[in-house]
């Protein structure tokens, strides 16, 4: 059964009282990275692996997790090569009352710092699952931008042809 979340402004990601950040190195550039988070919303399959579905929406995304979560989503920020950020407004999760998450780029002499920050509010039960799911979260993450990396760099890897 979906549920709406409590609405949370973009400030959520420093004050919520469950935050959980990691961050990974990418040789990609920011521009692509970029990209491949906010504009080729659809390729999340492709290399984030617990993503099974993601589209674009009005001013958000749907997204599908494996396992059969979902997400209706708005974007907060969206600044080109530096910061996309959501929020989800609706999921069938059980337990949060308000997630935002935030991936930052920020330039390194050997390509790109990504990090992420996965920012929830939610009952005790939900608040210990994620600590106790923190390992994990972050073996998804670590994973997923090493695959972001390795398709950005493959041949025809980076932005299509046809949006460029």
């Amino acid at each position: 059964m979906a549920r709406r979340l409590r609405p949370v402004e973009l400030d959520f990601v420093e004050t919520a009282p469950l935050r959980l950040v990691f961050a990974a190195e990418a040789a990609a550039p920011a521009d692509a990275l970029y990209r491949a988070l906010a504009v080729e919303t659809e390729t999340w399959p492709e290399w984030f692996a617990a993503v099974t579905h993601s589209r674009a929406t009005d001013g958000g995304r749907e997204v599908r997790l494996r396992g059969g979560t979902r997400f209706e989503e708005t974007v907060m920020a969206a600044e080109p090569s530096a910061r996309y950020a959501y929020r989800v407004d609706v999921t069938n999760a059980p337990g949060p009352h308000a997630l935002l998450e935030e991936w930052r780029l920020t330039p390194t002499a050997e390509g790109t710092r990504v990090q992420w920050t996965f920012a929830a509010a939610g009952g005790a039960p939900f608040r210990f699952a994620l600590r106790m799911g923190r390992p994990g979260l972050g073996r998804a993450f670590r994973d997923a931008v090493t695959a972001l990396d390795r398709r950005l760099a493959a041949p025809g890897g980076g932005p299509r042809a046809a949006d460029s």
